[in-house]
């Protein structure tokens, strides 16, 4: 199992063309986020820019240079307050930046057999990564996998079961934060 400093370097010594994502929890529980789930959470209008802005700025390079990031995200409606944070100020923002984000909906299609029930990364389709994460969403490792046409099976069926995000997002104005009641 690879920590998350472990995963970092695997990363950034193998990935060099693409990196897709399948995301399957209703929640994660990550550092990365700093505090902007509880700021979202209180009603601020913005994430924390300092830390935000790095991160669009790498995908902005990473379009340019020709890499590929893409996700699918799997998840059912109405969102929680997690899926509404991500979509808001994850998903919208990255997506503007480069990132193809797909949302596969279970509440509108049923999860294709080929899709397996965890996350994972799939890294220059080569190395698929399965990742592990605790019941209440905080990373506890990822590991190599060795069934690369598997995932790859997994992904294919993922993407063609999915719509782009701002689509999906389009159709949902229910789902904003600006539009919710409660």
């Amino acid at each position: 199992m690879l920590t998350l400093d472990e995963l970092v370097r695997f990363f950034d010594e193998r990935m060099t063309a693409s990196a897709f994502r399948l995301e399957t929890l209703p929640e994660y529980s990550v550092g990365s986020d700093g505090n902007d789930f509880d700021r979202h959470k209180a009603g601020a209008p913005d994430p924390d820019w300092e830390r935000k802005n790095p991160w669009l700025e790498k995908l902005r390079a990473e379009k340019k240079a020709g890499f590929r990031r893409y996700r699918v995200r799997v998840l059912r409606t109405p969102l929680n307050d997690y899926l509404r944070f991500a979509c808001e100020w994850g998903y919208a923002l990255n997506s503007k930046a480069g990132e193809e984000i797909n949302v596969l909906d279970l509440t509108e299609r049923e999860l294709p057999a080929e899709v397996v029930d965890h996350d994972f990364w799939l890294l220059d389709d080569r190395y698929p990564i399965r990742m592990h994460y605790s019941e209440s969403g905080e990373f506890v490792g990822g590991e190599l996998m060795d069934n690369l046409g598997h995932y790859m099976k997994a992904r294919d069926a993922a993407l063609a079961a999915a719509e782009p995000f701002e689509q999906w997002w389009a159709r949902h104005p229910e789902e904003w934060r600006a539009n919710r009641t409660v």
